[in-house]
């Protein structure tokens, strides 16, 4: 047998003596727990050798009745030292015969205080395993359960005889075995503990719900190094890991709202801001997102397919966004509405409901039933199915008291349902994107108002003037094509003279618009009267003067086809391009004048003379302008690319624009080119 047991630790000592009392055996033991050795003790009376004087007639009468009666004695005895100490040793004494019918007296002996420690530990050991709260195992080296504590038999749901001799697959048959066994073998080969294993799962306790439990494996040793097993602690954690779970949740909940505030109406487009909302959900809060709208609040209401019976909810899908590139996503994106389109829905819809209700409605877990509900008809129910839809969350989209759609989520990949928190995050999510939409969707009135009314106030028809061939654009400023106060115009005198108007006011939306189309109005009155562009400029700084501080700039020139000579003036303007066939295209340097509106300031007309082929280009500072280039390389550009002459005003104006406009639409362009036409002859006589 291998050192290091109970009997080692012990010292246990084992003497043997005769019928006459005489020692016949003497351990190892006897000679470090007595003092004396083999060869001194052996042959000698046990109790002149160790018992003191005064103990030597009740030792001779114990003995005595352990060799008459064959009965054993236990107890602790002062026994005599080799160095004359007195000590306190325990004894188990018991009798002996062998096959010659002779008879001996075996004692065992141990130190008194240290079987006392031993007994105090094993006790404590006891104590401390069966009362204590923590769940405690020993398992052998073959894994298999020696000593299970009750705390562990509540936790694991089952009583200690259930587990003695078995495995864990045996008794934890809702865990995931493997992964454990495989800790232990780790923690058997390699000695170092593993501590503190959080593990989350269920047992035969509460086979219903989730448990969360720190666990601890530690290797059994013996005292000389003999690996007798393993020892666990398991800890019910669940509430700690519930309250982790939830901070870190709501740590989350707050990143996907800051990431929202941030990401969500970057722009005033409504189709965007609907992206960004469907973006910003996924993953985190679903697998699908979906932003529907209900056509009738926005500003240009599709037509809506007929319907049987009824009052269904028109709705515009206007984003949708899959959190997984997986074929379970890509199957439910199959089910939804395609963006942009108009789909008519019953009242029984979910979010129909949802929207007509402006309250969230949530389906934690789906049934077939509810799959009816949440599809737009039996195919794409079929669909979802498939796709593994089993969770659905539905949130209003409400803007100032007014419910402008609904925010569609599905949960597929992602196992957990919604729940009430989900409603919460969901609903804060969708009450700051409907603000943004809402905006949206008030900037897009605007500005189908101001294109209405500038489509309205620009020429309808190509300008027409004697003796001038005429093309212009206009393109509104932004990427959304957002309307500004440029404006162009040609308009006809007596006598064959035109007028030639390029006009900029400043801002932007219906407010420019509006300015613009009185701007207009009046220079055309103004035109009709036939006065020098300096007085007509003069008179517009008044008429703007009291257009509620506006700022407009403004080109205007008379030309008179007759005496092929023109006359302008600027008031605050970019100056004109004059192209001469055979020479390169020249800014003309006239007096730039002070903006319409400042007033006070006088405006000067110079007269240049022009030939047929000569072109005159007039132009906002919508063509010339961007953040990122002087002024002065954006006009020597603009001379470049009129002095390579094309076949056509209409191909000009589009190499112009092409060209020269600020890919992001930072202003909108107004642009005018006249071209002298040769004179007609007249009659001949």
């Amino acid at each position: 047998m291998e050192p290091g047991g109970l009997l080692d630790v012990l010292s246990v000592a084992a003497v043997l003596l005769d019928a006459e009392g005489r020692i016949v055996l003497w351990s190892p033991q006897a000679r470090r727990l007595f003092g004396w050795s083999a060869e001194e003790a052996l042959g000698r009376q046990a109790a002149g050798l160790l018992v003191a004087e005064q103990d030597v007639g009740l030792v001779r009468k114990l003995f005595a009745d352990v060799m008459r009666g064959g009965g054993a004695w236990a107890g602790v005895f002062p026994v005599r030292h080799k160095d004359g100490s007195i000590r306190p040793v325990e004894f188990r004494n018991m009798r002996l015969r062998n096959r010659q019918g002779e008879v001996f007296a075996l004692g065992i002996a141990a130190d008194e205080s240290t079987v006392r420690g031993v007994e105090r530990d094993l006790a404590l050991s006891a104590r401390l395993v069966a009362q204590s709260p923590i769940g405690l195992a020993v398992l052998d080296s073959s894994l298999r359960y020696v000593l299970v504590n009750p705390a562990l038999e509540r936790i694991n749901g089952l009583p200690a005889e259930r587990h003695l001799g078995h495995g864990v697959r045996e008794a934890l048959p809702l865990l995931d075995a493997e992964r454990i066994e495989t800790a232990m073998r780790q923690v058997m080969a390699t000695g170092t503990p593993l501590l503190n294993l959080v593990a989350v799962g269920r047992t035969l306790a509460d086979p219903d719900h989730d448990h969360a439990w720190s666990v601890s494996y530690f290797r059994l040793e013996g005292p000389g190094g003999r690996i007798l097993g393993l020892a666990t602690s398991v800890i019910d954690v669940s509430e700690q890991h519930r309250l982790t779970a939830e901070a870190a949740a709501a740590r989350r909940r707050l990143a996907v709202i800051a990431r929202a505030s941030a990401r969500i109406g970057s722009t005033l487009d409504l189709d965007t801001t609907a992206r960004e909302l469907s973006e910003v959900v996924v993953p985190e809060l679903a697998d699908l997102a979906a932003v529907d709208v209900l056509d009738a609040v926005l500003p240009d209401p599709l037509p809506a397919p007929a319907a049987p019976g009824g009052h269904p909810a028109a709705f515009r899908a206007l984003a949708l966004a899959a959190a997984h590139p997986s074929e379970q996503v890509r199957t439910a994106v199959r089910a939804a509405d395609p963006t942009g389109t108009l789909a008519l829905y019953p009242a029984d819809r979910l979010v129909a409901r949802c929207a007509a209700a402006g309250e969230p409605v949530l389906v934690a877990r789906v049934t077939p039933a509810d799959l009816a509900r949440i599809a737009r008809d039996e195919q794409a129910a079929a669909v979802l199915a498939e796709a593994g839809l089993h969770s659905y969350l539905a949130v209003p989209l409400i803007a100032r008291g007014e419910v402008l759609g609904a925010l569609d989520l599905k949960r597929l990949r992602n196992t957990a349902p919604f729940d009430q928190d989900d409603v919460l995050l969901a609903q804060e999510l969708a009450s700051r994107a409907a603000v943004c939409i809402d905006n949206a969707r008030w900037y897009q009135n605007q500005r189908h108002a101001a294109l209405t009314l500038q489509r309205h106030l620009l020429p309808r028809r190509r300008p027409q003037a004697e003796g001038l061939e005429i093309a212009y654009r206009y393109q509104p400023k932004g990427t959304a094509g957002e309307v500004g106060g440029d404006w162009f115009d040609a308009i006809a005198q007596d006598h064959g003279c035109s007028a030639l108007v390029v006009g900029d006011v400043m801002g932007s939306g219906i407010t420019a618009a509006a300015t613009m189309g009185q701007l207009r109005t009046a220079t055309r009155t103004l035109t009709g009267l036939a006065l020098d562009p300096a007085e007509v400029l003069t008179h517009l700084d008044r008429t703007t003067d009291e257009l509620d501080e506006s700022i407009a700039t403004c080109v205007y020139a008379v030309y008179d086809p007759h005496a092929l000579h023109c006359r302008i003036a600027l008031a605050g303007h970019p100056p004109p391009v004059l192209v001469r066939r055979g020479a390169p295209p020249v800014l003309l340097e006239l007096p730039t004048g002070a903006p319409l509106g400042v007033g006070g300031v006088p405006f000067e007309s110079t007269g240049i003379d022009l030939a047929p082929g000569d072109r005159l280009v007039l132009y906002t500072d919508g063509l010339v302008e961007t953040r990122d280039d002087s002024l002065d390389d954006r006009l020597d550009r603009l001379l470049h690319l009129l002095a390579d002459r094309q076949p056509s005003l209409e191909a000009t104006c589009d190499r112009l624009l092409a060209e020269l406009r600020d890919p992001a639409g930072g202003d909108d362009v107004a642009l005018l080119i006249a071209e002298v036409t040769p004179r007609r002859p007249g009659p001949t006589a």
